[in-house]
Parts: structure tokens; sequence; C-alpha cells
């Protein structure tokens, strides 16, 4: 049983990581309606509680079954890890009506009741209107629950693909893979990747690869098993999420706080995960030339070593730091 993902020796080359905006949204209105995901969100939850009661999300609910088929349009495949949400708002904006109707009606399928009510039918019947109020839906949704928050997710996310980019380079697709959930299951000799699921379902790569997508809101489930134009895709929950909206200022220890200066301590141990100048500024509430002004000083000082990734410069603790913030010598 299980979703079992078959590779060819092309696809070991095409394997890569991704993120994207427009799935942390659909996946925050899921989290909304399911408290088993809810554990690690409440303080964000307790923050836009106000505004996600001033949206009517019942389209987008109705589209998002507990099991099997959501539809795929309201997430379209992001191109790479830079992708924006207004590039994938407008893929969703142009997703062809009639490709729209079989998706949703696959979705509303797996809902019981769903396809005779009044608004499962309302969709179907006139699916370009769906398609437009959803893709207004989706981008009033972003706009106050996802986009105040996006740059400490986007951090998160893009921490998780640089630590499994290294676990993959490290140890190759069977360490990158055991690091990801344990629902997945790969089999080297086979070139099988499963997740386990209690129907079965196979699917032949072809030449495609895999496209690996951390996620926040996932936990603690994984999805897989996209249609076309989706590239068969897994979608995995990102590490660090119990951090995600703890306040980094708890974690400095005053004993640090006096050896190096409060803020510049607070900088140091807000790095567990390499970021860049601007999401450190946004988890710490910070101005960013405050925050670029401790990193310069920790990282003349041997603390941190930086990289360009892109247009940002992310910054990462080096083993002295990581002693000095963990209390660990032998790190």
């Amino acid at each position: 049983m299980g979703l079992h993902h078959y590779f060819g020796h092309e696809d070991l080359l095409r394997c890569r990581f991704a993120l994207s905006p427009a799935w942390e949204t659909q996946e925050a209105v899921r989290t909304l309606s399911r408290a088993d995901r809810q554990g690690y969100h409440l303080p964000w939850l307790r923050r836009i509680r106000a505004a996600a009661d001033g949206l009517d999300l019942r389209p987008l609910w109705l589209l998002m079954p507990h099991r099997g088929h959501s539809a795929d349009f309201i997430g379209p495949p992001p191109s790479g890890p830079g992708v924006s949400f207004e590039e994938e708002l407008a893929l969703i904006r142009g997703t062809d009506p009639a490709a729209a109707r079989e998706d949703m009606r696959k979705a509303l399928a797996c809902t019981p009741g769903a396809l005779d009510s009044g608004l499962g039918r309302s969709m179907l019947a006139d699916p370009a209107r769906a398609v437009h109020d959803l893709a207004d839906l989706m981008e009033r949704v972003w706009s106050v629950l996802i986009e105040p928050h996006w740059p400490r997710l986007r951090a998160l996310l893009e921490a998780d693909i640089l630590f499994h980019s290294r676990r993959l380079a490290a140890g190759g697709l069977q360490s990158l893979f055991d690091g990801l959930h344990p629902g997945l299951a790969w089999d080297a000799a086979s070139l099988t990747l499963t997740i386990e699921r209690p129907s079965h379902h196979e699917r032949v790569l072809g030449g495609q690869g895999l496209l690996l997508m951390p996620s926040a809101f996932i936990w603690p489930g994984i999805a897989g098993g996209f249609d076309p134009p989706w590239q068969p895709t897994i979608v995995y929950p990102a590490r660090g999420i119990g951090a995600l909206w703890t306040p980094a200022q708890e974690n400095t220890p005053d004993a640090l706080a006096r050896l190096l200066g409060r803020g510049r301590a607070e900088v140091l141990c807000a790095l567990e995960e390499p970021a860049s100048t601007t999401a450190l500024a946004h988890r710490l509430g910070l101005a960013p030339s405050t925050v670029s002004a401790h990193l310069g000083v920790l990282h003349a000082a041997g603390l941190l070593i930086s990289a360009r990734h892109g247009h940002q410069v992310r910054y990462e603790r080096t083993p002295l730091a990581i002693a000095l913030t963990t209390g660990d010598p032998a790190r």
C-alpha cells in the first residue's frame, strides 16, 4: 500500500527543491479547519483570528477534503525557490476553466454531499467565475494571513532547503529521504520512493525528476501525487516549526548577553539556521540597519560566516558561536 514513485536513472539527476507562497497560503487555510495541525501555530492563530473571521473561506475548504484529491490549480507548481505570490496568483487566474472544472469536480467528489451542495453546483456550473472568485479569495487570504508573516516563514523554508541540500550532498538520496518524513521510504535497489498511504497508487517519473517542497503548515502530514502541470512533487513538513512563532529573544542566555551585549547576543542566538539580514530583522522586531550592524561586528569577531544565495547574503554561526550559544564546547 502507498503512493510509489518509480525513478529512472535520469530522474536521479532531476530532483530539485522549491518553495511556494501560494501553497503556504492554501495550507494555512486548511490549518484553520484542522485542529490536528494547529499545535505549533497557536501564536499565529491568535494573531490572525480576527482577520480570518472576516473571510468567507468555505469555497476553499470545500475543495480541500480531509482525504483524497484537493484542487491542484489553487496551488500551481512553483518554478523555483524564488517564485513570488504575484507570479503564482497570475497562474491561478490563468487556469483553463474546463481544466478547473474537472479539478474541482474531483475534489468535491471526495467530500460526501459536496457535489450536490449549492456552492459546489455553482462552482461547476460557471468554472470561469469560480476561478476568478477563488483567485480573489486567495489574494485576500495572502494579504491578511500570510504576507505579514512571510519573511519569517520564508526564512524557515529556505533554511530547510539549505539543510536538506547539504544532506543530499553528503549522503545522497538515501540520506535525504531518510530525513524528510517518517512516512517516506526509499528503496535504493528498485529506485522507488514510497509515501505510506492506506490506498495503492503508482507513478513512473519518466524523466521528470521529483520536486521537493517544504511547508510550514502541512505538519504532521505529507502530500504527493499531483497531476499535470505539476512535476511529480512531495510536500513535507519543514524543520524547525516548533520554534517558528517563538520570540527569538526568549532563547538568549543572560550570560551570553552580558558577554556580547543583549542585541548582538539575540542576533547570534536567532541564527539557529542560516538567515538573511531582512529575515533576522523581522524575527527580532528590529530595524534592518540595527541587525546589519550587529552582524558586521559578529562577522568581524569570527562568530559568523556569510554566503551569497541569489540576491541575498545569509549568515551562519561558526563552531565557536555554536559553542557559545549552546554551552557545548565540544561542538
